[in-house]
């Protein structure tokens, strides 16, 4: 269980089920989800109509007595459903499925929240164009999390779109807290009251995979991703604020049979940006997924009280040392940026606003840097959109200070953007 800071960064509880056998061993002790599972199909499987594939093997499963909850289409072809170990066992031996992945939990724990956009140098940007006028960057960021308030004055909520992949029947209402704080960071507008985003006033499409409680499942992460590829020719960039335990196959998840990398791997392919935490156990992110993996863009989180180079300003909601790497965040080969993310100041749910801290909040941040890019380079592919963010992010922040490894990350740059 990854340590508990507050109220900030999304963990999930998971780790890569093992590529033999198809159906990993259940375990009272584990983050498995009892008589739950996710079903991938081969691709061997759906060539030609895939639809039509999909569909006969959620009827199979129904009538085995399986309750199918979430039907996978674009990100990667299966199903989500509650059934018997033995039907598992039964679907794992089908030489149509690729594997049969349990289900598993995942939570909401964290810090607390920034000074970001100043430190970041999206005041800058002459595409934020911050100055108090509503003007609204032209890019879609969708926010895997706990929901947006929908009604937030400070947001930009796209109105039709986003999904509640916890509890489909109800709108993706963030009832947390945590969503709507990343979803400020990446774009609130810039409206002359509350804050500002890096991205000002880009639209935000809401997709819930955790509920009230903070807690969900992988299988509801995975219809979040697949709903983002779904709409990935209007969507430019996701964030997931989200780490657990897990690493990189080097083969987008398909030795491992990790549902989650490869859907991520599949909505990459599609053009679709993602940003995501390192988490917040400092440790080497090479053993926290999704930050592992190679496809995403890995944020560490920076400790900065004043918005400004040189260490000199004096801590407020936390203890930490001015300009340094955050003491609690992940380090690793795996980060590519490191951005502000302890003390951050953002919107919050029921329209009001709320200080966190995390690497949840330094990923949001990147998120919106992404955003600034594709609304000038809007055929840019994601390997381009992180390429441009190193090459402009900036050396200028004290090191090695609690940074674990020889590597000095890039900051979180954005004034040429």
């Amino acid at each position: 269980m990854p340590k508990i800071f507050g109220v900030a960064l999304l963990a999930l509880v998971l780790a890569a089920a093992s590529p033999t056998p198809a159906v990993a061993k259940e375990s009272a002790q584990s983050d498995h989800i009892p008589g739950r599972y996710i079903v991938t199909l081969k691709d061997t499987a759906v060539r030609g109509d895939a639809d039509t594939a999909v569909d006969a093997a959620v009827e199979q499963a129904s009538s085995m007595g399986a309750e199918v909850k979430h039907v996978y289409r674009y990100a990667l072809h299966g199903y989500a459903a509650s059934m018997s170990p033995s039907a598992a066992a039964t679907l794992a031996d089908d030489p149509q499925v690729l594997s049969v992945q349990p289900d598993r939990w995942v939570q909401a724990t964290a810090q607390s929240t920034p000074t970001g956009v100043d430190r970041a140098e999206a005041d800058l940007s002459p595409t934020a164009a911050i100055d108090g006028v509503d003007t609204r960057v032209a890019a879609d960021v969708a926010v895997i999390d706990t929901g947006i308030d929908l009604d937030h004055p400070d947001l930009n909520v796209h109105k039709d779109g986003g999904k509640n992949c916890w509890l489909g029947m109800l709108p993706p209402d963030d009832m947390h807290g945590h969503g709507t704080h990343v979803g400020g960071t990446i774009g609130a507008l810039d409206n002359g009251t509350g804050v500002v985003g890096v991205a000002p006033g880009a639209r935000l499409w809401p997709v819930q995979v955790l509920s009230p409680l903070g807690w969900g499942s992988t299988s509801d992460v995975v219809c979040g991703i697949d709903y983002v590829t779904e709409h990935a020719d209007e969507i430019d960039v996701a964030n997931m604020s989200l780490g657990g335990s897990g690493t990189d196959d080097g083969n987008c998840g398909k030795t491992d049979n990790d549902a989650m990398h490869q859907a991520i791997c599949a909505s990459v392919a599609k053009g679709v940006t993602y940003t995501v935490a390192a988490a917040n156990d400092h440790a080497d992110a090479k053993n926290t997924t999704p930050a592992a993996y190679d496809e995403v863009i890995t944020v560490s989180a920076l400790a900065d009280f004043d918005g400004k180079p040189g260490g000199i300003g004096r801590p407020t909601c936390l203890s930490d040392q001015d300009d340094t790497f955050a003491n609690f965040s992940n380090y690793g080969s795996d980060v590519d940026l490191i951005a502000p993310g302890v003390c951050i100041r953002s919107t919050y749910m029921g329209g009001g606003y709320a200080t966190m801290s995390g690497t949840s909040m330094a990923a949001p941040h990147v998120a919106g840097g992404a955003a600034l890019y594709r609304a000038t380079h809007p055929t840019a592919s994601p390997s381009v959109v992180k390429a441009a963010l190193q090459r402009a992010g900036s050396l200028d922040w004290t090191w090695p200070s609690q940074d674990g490894d020889g590597t000095k990350e890039r900051l979180l740059r954005l004034r040429s953007f």
